[in-house]
């Protein structure tokens, strides 16, 4: 199909010549960019596409522009790529990659392939980690067969699309819906009747009420603590070494998925942000004081909003400090001991294998 966007003619023709890039497995035979005639279930669209081209060019505006993070002759060495085994995932990882890069060079592309939705790489056997998913999963269940209102909206939207409720129920389509909504086109139609916004308003007001109760419940936020722990290690490790002056990557991407970035905001403690939108961005940025070359800091933004004193470790610190961030090691000391006080703990192995509270 004939791009739509000005900015998509010359990423697709840059995008056509990726054979020198480093792929991990089965990342090498994905699609670089949405080159299907008609969307299929999952796939990256064009909006999509735009979506983090603009994401790249912010972050280019800022880190490349202003702070010259990265210099023109870049090398491999100073990226850290991460995706999961999606095409659309891989997409947007290079979409951002080829507005953000001073130069984008395929032979300096190495992307690794991450099997896990949670990022939890060699750290993924935790039994209570699934204890605590499989417990909101149920107060999930509850919560929506208790609302009639509801039941009537999936019986009339099954009806419509000819599938079995229990299907429709199954697959929550709001995921399906937003995606409708945020192209801007209509809502589907059959013989049967046409999905409208009287039925989109009553599963939007469900998963309102859904997320009140699930803070209120904290399943998901113990869920979200042992879930998240290997990422943000991983995080917290390579920030401690950039502090102490060793050699490491300068800009790190993980292209992910909302089921990643929701019990990341959860275990930080970021309560007031809503889950995820399409092309949402968190970043962790690591700041030097120029007076005190050894002290470190660090400031979260989450769609360019910063909400690092929204964090669980920050929030008090706020209060005292006159300085706009957040000390490295209130972030250290949360992720290496803090994250596990509520399972009283002392590790992550030690919270993933001990019962239930």
């Amino acid at each position: 199909r004939k791009p739509s966007h000005p900015q998509l003619e010359a990423f697709i023709k840059h995008m056509s010549k990726g054979s020198a890039a480093q792929m991990d497995g089965s990342l090498s035979s994905l699609p670089h960019f949405p080159s299907h005639s008609l969307c299929e279930m999952g796939e990256l669209t064009q909006t999509g596409v735009v979506q983090h081209l603009r994401n790249g060019q912010l972050l280019r505006e800022v880190y490349i522009n202003k702070h010259k993070l990265l210099p023109g002759d870049w090398t491999a060495k100073q990226l850290y790529l991460e995706t999961t085994g999606k095409s659309r995932t891989l997409q947007s990882a290079l979409a951002l990659l080829y507005t953000f890069l001073p130069d984008f060079d395929w032979k300096k592309i190495n992307m690794r392939h991450q099997w896990s939705t949670i990022f939890c790489s060699g750290s993924c056997d935790c039994p209570m980690r699934n204890h605590y998913l499989e417990e909101e999963q149920r107060r999930q269940y509850s919560l929506r067969v208790k609302n009639n209102n509801l039941e009537k909206i999936y019986v009339d939207m099954a009806k419509i699309v000819g599938i079995p409720t229990r299907q429709l129920r199954a697959s929550n389509p709001i995921d399906s819906l937003l995606c409708y909504f945020c192209h801007n086109v209509s809502f589907p139609c059959t013989k049967a009747g046409c999905i409208g916004m009287e039925h989109f308003k009553v599963i939007k007001k469900h998963q309102l009420e859904d997320e009140r109760e699930r803070q209120e419940k904290k399943l998901y936020f113990f869920y979200a603590l042992l879930a998240t722990h290997p990422l943000l290690n991983q995080t917290v490790n390579r920030l401690q070494r950039i502090a102490e002056g060793k050699k490491e990557e300068v800009f790190v991407l993980y292209s992910a998925h909302d089921v990643t970035l929701s019990p990341v905001l959860s275990a930080l403690g970021i309560t007031e942000a809503r889950f995820p939108r399409f092309a949402a961005r968190l970043v962790f940025e690591l700041w030097q004081d120029g007076k005190r070359p050894k002290e470190h800091f660090i400031r979260i933004l989450y769609n360019g909003a910063d909400v690092t004193f929204q964090t669980s470790f920050c929030k008090d610190h706020y209060k005292r400090s006159s300085k706009p961030m957040c000390p490295l090691e209130k972030f250290v000391n949360f992720v290496k001991r803090d994250m596990f006080l509520i399972f009283n703990s002392t590790s992550y192995y030690d919270a993933c294998h001990r019962r239930a509270l």
